[in-house]
């Protein structure tokens, strides 16, 4: 499963990459495509501009210098039923003008510039009238380059870019005019992103250009502008695009969310199934060791039972009354141990399920504090130990149950005894912080590690011995205590280090 996981993550992965790389080629042809069209642009309009003034000088009445035919073509059909030939003709009329050069803004004096027509006549004649020669007059006069047809505009085309090649490319378009129409085009081609753009002639920067613009050949695109009449040309129009990596992220950036939305979710559910498995396992052991401790707990005084009833048997013991009140005793103290054990384990239950009901009221901790110590004390005594009081907390009235928060103190004593190898050594302390008391229980018994430290309070926790159940027990004591205290709204930790004791420390708000 988890190589699935991981199988997943890189195809993914790989997909994201694939579809970035898609839309950067994607990208880049777009930029050419969008190039391409500005720098024919930027010649049409140049163009249109050099038609305008050849326009003004025909409006001026400007006589030619000279008129030449550039291009010719005649063609015929001949009718039977009237033995007629129909003749089409058609040429291009080329006339030269010297005008003065400030219509072009150069350091010459004057500048030659040409006029095109289109000159087309259709003429019938009898097939004994055609002597071969066929002159040609002009019959539409030329009133600008769009009328032109195809010829004639690759004619005029030819003579504008030869006129112009020599002027400076600062004389021929602006910084401005480029880039209107770099945005213009950009924008059409749906590309919304800062852009820096530059001319250069060869490979020097001309003043056409952006501010920021710096030529990076890895990642600038490029076309040729002001094409010559071999379709090359010596400046080339860069483009550059400082924000195009996020500009392509935020291309697919819906595709990368969704994607890592559904990933995290393939992980989250796997990492809660591991998580579970390992919590049923863990439930498991602690099932086993609860099941082992009861069982041990339930053998002893079993034993005991089984033992004292033998003994009351024997015909020498039933006869010794003080024998037998000792046995029916020993019985009757088992009975009851086995009988707490299995209270303690439905009490903690019916806490789990807020059945238990606790009523409270205003108690002296300090009295809750003496009487259980009172309830340990031979215990402690038997073991030639102490229990040292030390309640020096002025205020000490608190809202408690009496009977559960006697039991609490009660289990955090036990504990202490029952972790002490040598005698036991217990101080308890109480003492105000604000308006809450503080009740600590200090033994010098065997500590914890900081691992038991995390899980001293879990139900059914006990620090793993093995099968070793030299400490009685069922892991539900401190677990007990931890349920009261925070019905009481207040709050248990402890702080212990291995061999050298543990200290247990309850806070509980006061009343007034």
């Amino acid at each position: 499963m988890s190589l699935s996981l991981i199988g997943i993550i890189f195809v993914q992965a790989y997909f994201i990459n694939n579809t970035l790389e898609n839309e950067e080629k994607q990208f880049t042809l777009n930029v050419k495509r969008s190039l391409s069209l500005v720098s024919k642009a930027i010649e049409n309009q140049e163009l249109l501009s050099y038609d305008k003034l050849y326009q003004q000088i025909i409006d001026d009445g400007i006589n030619p210098d000279s008129t030449e035919i550039k291009q010719r073509l005649v063609f015929n059909t001949y009718d039977e039923s009237t033995d007629q030939y129909t003749v089409f003709k058609n040429a291009i009329s080329e006339e030269s003008f010297k005008v003065p050069s400030l219509f072009f803004d150069i350091g010459a004096d004057s500048i030659n510039v040409s006029r095109f027509s289109n000159i087309s006549e259709t003429q019938v004649f009898q097939k004994t009238d055609i002597d071969g020669t066929i002159d040609i007059k002009p019959i539409k006069k030329y009133s600008g380059y769009n009328t032109l047809d195809d010829i004639g505009k690759a004619v005029y085309k030819s003579v504008y870019r030869e006129r112009y090649k020599n002027i400076p490319i600062y004389k021929r378009i602006t910084t401005d005019a480029v880039s209107k129409l770099l945005s213009n085009q950009l924008t059409n081609s749906g590309i919304n992103t800062p852009f820096q753009f530059a001319i250069y002639d060869r490979d020097l920067s001309t003043k056409i250009q952006s501010e920021d613009f710096n030529l990076k050949p890895e990642s600038t695109i490029g076309v040729p502008v002001f094409l010559d009449n071999n379709n090359q040309s010596d400046y080339n129009l860069y483009v550059d695009f400082p924000e195009r990596k996020g500009y392509l992220l935020s291309s697919i950036l819906g595709m990368i969310v969704l994607s890592i939305i559904f990933t995290s979710i393939i992980i989250l559910a796997y990492s809660s199934a591991i998580y579970q498995l390992i919590r049923q396992r863990q439930i498991s052991q602690i099932k086993t060791d609860f099941i082992n401790n009861m069982t041990h707990e339930f053998k002893t005084p079993i034993a005991t039972i089984n033992l004292a009833l033998d003994s009351i048997k024997n015909p020498k013991i039933i006869g010794d009354q003080e024998k037998v009140m000792r046995y029916l005793k020993m019985i009757k103290d088992e009975n009851k141990r086995m009988h707490a054990q299995v209270e303690n384990v439905l009490r903690i239950s019916k806490l789990e399920k807020n059945e238990l009901n606790i009523n409270k009221d205003r108690e002296d901790l300090h009295s809750l504090i003496e009487d259980a110590i009172m309830h340990v004390e031979l215990i402690v005594e038997d073991r030639q130990g102490f229990v040292h009081s030390h309640l020096e907390a002025e205020r000490s009235t608190v809202l408690a149950n009496e009977t559960h928060f006697t039991n609490v103190i009660v289990n955090v004593l036990d504990n202490a005894i029952k972790y002490s190898e040598e005698p036991p050594k217990i101080d308890v302390y109480t003492e105000n912080v604000g308006n809450s008391i503080l009740l600590k229980i200090i033994d010098q018994g065997n500590g914890m590690s900081k691992q038991v430290q995390k899980r001293v309070f879990e139900k059914f926790y006990r620090e793993h011995t093995g099968n070793v159940h030299n400490v009685k027990g069922h892991g539900l004591g401190l677990a007990y205590v931890k349920r009261i205290i925070d019905d009481h709204q207040g709050h248990i930790s402890v702080e212990s280090e291995k061999g050298k004791g543990s200290t247990f420390t309850i806070k509980l708000p006061l009343i007034s």
